[in-house]
């Protein structure tokens, strides 16, 4: 079918008239033998193909409303009916599609009249299936445009997208765009957007009424361009029963590269959404250092909160015992060092001074605003221990302020660690300036993301030279360049306990890295277009992207396969984040919404409105 409507769209160019329904009638009029294809025949035709796809419940209204009774006629015998030269005994379905096809092809103004009668058909629907039948006609409305322009018709082309682009503006506003500025075959061809659409299949729920509701209409009025493209580019998951489709959202499925089955297979598996274990080191020298602590000093202020960080300790212990991961489910994690028990002490520390939110107990909010910047600040990250704010430029650079405005000051040259025995050592070895800020060169184009590691020692920063870099933030120095992404790479983030962090690229595909390795250890291949954003889950464990495809995936880090596709969005999406449970993640983007969705059941749990920009 995808070779006959390329090639037989230049055979067929005159003779045929007006695409009207009579017209088409007329033009499958007769055999050679003079014989007429009554509209019995032809409604068999259409009985056997809804039936060869499966479409039982259109089947069975068609019976009923044609009434098709008693033994169903072969597709062969059919045949005799219509003209022998073209169709023989071998005769199939997309035999009848064709020649209906050839009195619309033959018109000009076939797209025009037909997608206009269906906007108009949909305007004066039923309010509860409008919104699902204006979903589908926004890939019937790109296909009609690019088939006008395969077939050398621009004028017409740039009349239909006049009349009818409109209509798409609000939830397609950038597709749009880049469709207007195609205007010949040799672009279809060639332009990336239009070949996405061409090569997959686009995505839509419907409800099985609607569904029915737009294969009556299209049959009805012999639409059969119409029909074709629903066919060959849609891909129609119908829901029975249930609450209606509210929103266009709801239904816009879009390109996934995936049809519903295999989405319905991602969002069953089966995900651990637990808390990472707590490494044995860490856990049994941070009782050892608090009962120490609590001995030392009896009396001691500082005995008494050493006893109450234990009593802290083993209640969050007991609390995450039950859904922690197993050790075989955990992210591999180098030996754990010193710091990461100074920096558990300090969360307890934290975690003891937490209060319960009510009316009276409202979070606390610091925010810090970065003047002059002159349109060049691209991305900014904050550390976790609030000390550091960090920011990429448009410049090529990355500028890192101390949050308490205390100096930022680098060891001077090489350090030997065996020589600092004290804080007043260490500090005769640093650097001797008082500007509370950095500024980090090296990148060879526009900086795109940066992000600080949990103990901010470090930081990891992206470019538009295609290259991810890591800092030490104790000697302000570029310390490893990694390179594997062939084209800019958009977003890059350290995982919850560092060591490894992921990046997002324009080449369509997220990668795992480690920081003692300069090559990738996954790549995280699915996407259809720049994978915009990346973010860890809280146990490191899975990985979180966010793509122009207009959907959100979640990926197994360990075995780099995709175990979660979230679709939703009508645009590009730009940012993730993942509640501190990892039970929650929200999505947002161009399309001026965030959606609030539950990791386990795959679902939209909520969608949020109100800003007027992305």
């Amino acid at each position: 079918k995808a070779d006959w409507a390329e090639d037989g769209a230049d055979s067929n160019t005159g003779g045929i008239g007006s695409g009207s329904p009579a017209n088409t009638q007329a033009a499958m009029g007769s055999n050679g033998n003079g014989r007429q294809a009554s509209q019995k025949q032809v409604d068999k035709v259409v009985l056997q193909y809804l039936k060869s796809k499966g479409y039982r419940d259109a089947e069975k209204a068609l019976r009923a409303d044609a009434k098709l009774l008693g033994q169903e006629s072969s597709l062969g015998d059919m045949a005799q009916a219509f003209p022998g030269s073209e169709v023989g005994s071998d005769a199939s379905v997309p035999n009848w599609i064709m020649f209906y096809n050839e009195a619309e092809e033959g018109n000009p103004d076939a797209y025009n009249q037909s997608y206009g009668e269906l906007r108009r058909w949909i305007d004066s629907s039923l309010d509860v299936y409008k919104h699902e039948l204006y979903a589908a006609s926004y890939p019937v409305f790109v296909h009609s445009y690019l088939d006008l322009l395969m077939r050398g018709l621009s004028g017409k082309a740039v009349e239909f997208m006049r009349r009818y682009g409109s209509d798409h503006v609000v939830h397609h506003g950038r597709v749009i765009a880049a469709l207007k500025t195609l205007t010949t075959k040799a672009h279809v061809e060639e332009n990336a957007l239009s070949r996405l659409y061409r090569d997959n299949k686009y995505g839509i729920r419907m409800t099985r009424v609607g569904f029915e509701l737009l294969l009556s209409f299209l049959q009805d009025h012999h639409y059969t361009l119409l029909m074709r493209t629903v066919n060959q580019h849609l891909n129609i998951r119908t829901v029975d029963g249930g609450a209606a489709i509210s929103s266009e959202a709801d239904a816009d499925v879009g390109i996934t590269g995936h049809t519903q089955s295999q989405l319905d297979h991602f969002n069953s598996q089966d995900i651990a959404l637990g808390p990472a274990p707590l490494d044995p080191f860490v856990r049994d020298e941070v009782e050892r250092t608090l009962q120490g602590e609590a001995g030392r000093f009896v009396k001691d202020a500082v005995a008494k909160e050493a006893s109450a960080l234990l009593d802290t300790f083993a209640q969050a212990r007991q609390e995450n015992a039950a859904s922690a991961l197993s050790a075989d489910e955990a992210l591999p994690m180098p030996p754990a060092r010193g710091v990461g028990v100074t920096q558990q002490i300090a969360d307890l520390k934290a975690l003891r001074k937490r209060v319960a939110l009510s009316p009276a107990a409202l979070p606390s909010i610091c925010m810090y605003t970065l003047h002059n910047t002159s349109n060049s600040l691209t991305c900014a990250a904050v550390s976790e221990d609030l000390s550091l704010l960090a920011g990429g430029f448009s410049e090529s650079y990355v500028k890192i302020w101390s949050l308490k405005s205390e100096p930022l000051r680098g060891f001077v040259g090489n350090v030997n660690p065996m020589s600092i025995n004290s804080e007043e050592d260490a500090d005769a070895m640093r650097e001797k300036t008082a500007e509370p800020y950095r500024k980090l060169v090296g990148h060879s184009g526009a900086v795109f993301g940066v992000d600080i590691s949990f103990d901010s020692k470090y930081l990891i920063s992206c470019s538009e030279d295609k290259t991810t870099r890591l800092w030490s933030l104790d000697t302000y120095t570029n310390v490893v360049c990694y390179k594997g992404h062939n084209y800019p790479v958009w977003d890059v983030a350290f995982s919850p306990q560092g060591f490894y962090f992921a990046t997002a690229s324009h080449d369509r595909t997220a990668r795992l890295w480690s920081c003692d390795h300069i090559y990738a250890l996954r790549i995280f291949a699915g996407h259809l277009a720049d994978v915009n954003c990346v973010r860890f889950h809280p146990n490191s464990k899975y990985l979180v992207t966010g793509s122009c495809d207009k959907s959100v995936r979640l990926w197994d880090v360990q075995r780099g396969s995709c175990v979660r596709v979230f679709t939703g969005h009508t645009a590009s999406v730009d940012t993730v984040a993942v509640s501190p449970d990892g039970r929650i993640m929200a999505s947002a983007g161009e399309d001026q919404t965030i959606n609030v969705w539950d990791l386990g059941s795959g679902r939209r749990m909520d969608t949020l409105t109100g800003h007027t920009g992305p």
